[in-house]
């Protein structure tokens, strides 16, 4: 993860960036349970993991990406993150633990995971820190205000 643009100094980035922190140490945990060859330990992991990740897009959809689309910065890539958010959502919904292909499913998904925060992360947030003015971060604060940190909870 960067640690040279500055945006640990800013909190609302800084509370984003460590929500993905946590996101991908879950998604560890669900890789070692399927590695370990159990599916149904994996699914529950992953649905405290889905249960973080909804909780965490909505403060994104509400916070960080309105405020971006307010600068006319970067806007294909909010655009194709917020479709994202929705393609991982679709594909978590038809997951079945008893699948053959579970394994590879849920792997792949959580692959496309970590790439899309290293996009959020190395991408949006430093743009984030240079471009939004008082407005865009009045934003922010209304959407984490309104959607607390899951941090911190189980």
């Amino acid at each position: 993860m960067c640690e040279h643009c500055g945006c640990r100094q800013v909190a609302p980035i800084a509370e984003l960036m460590d929500e993905h922190t946590a996101l991908l140490d879950e998604a560890y945990e669900v890789r070692k349970a399927l590695g370990g060859g159990e599916p149904v330990r994996a699914m529950e992991l992953l649905r405290t993991l889905v249960g973080h990740l909804d909780q965490h897009v909505r403060r994104e959809e509400t916070g960080i990406f309105p405020a971006m689309r307010e600068t006319g910065e970067f806007l294909e890539e909010v655009d194709e993150l917020e479709g994202e958010h929705r393609d991982l959502d679709a594909a978590l919904e038809r997951l079945d633990p008893h699948a053959p292909d579970f394994a590879q499913r849920v792997t792949d998904l959580l692959h496309t995971l970590d790439l899309h925060v290293q996009r959020e992360n190395l991408g949006v947030f430093p743009v984030a820190i240079v471009t939004l003015g008082a407005d865009g971060w009045n934003t922010i604060d209304r959407a984490h205000a309104a959607t607390p940190t899951f941090l911190g909870r189980n």
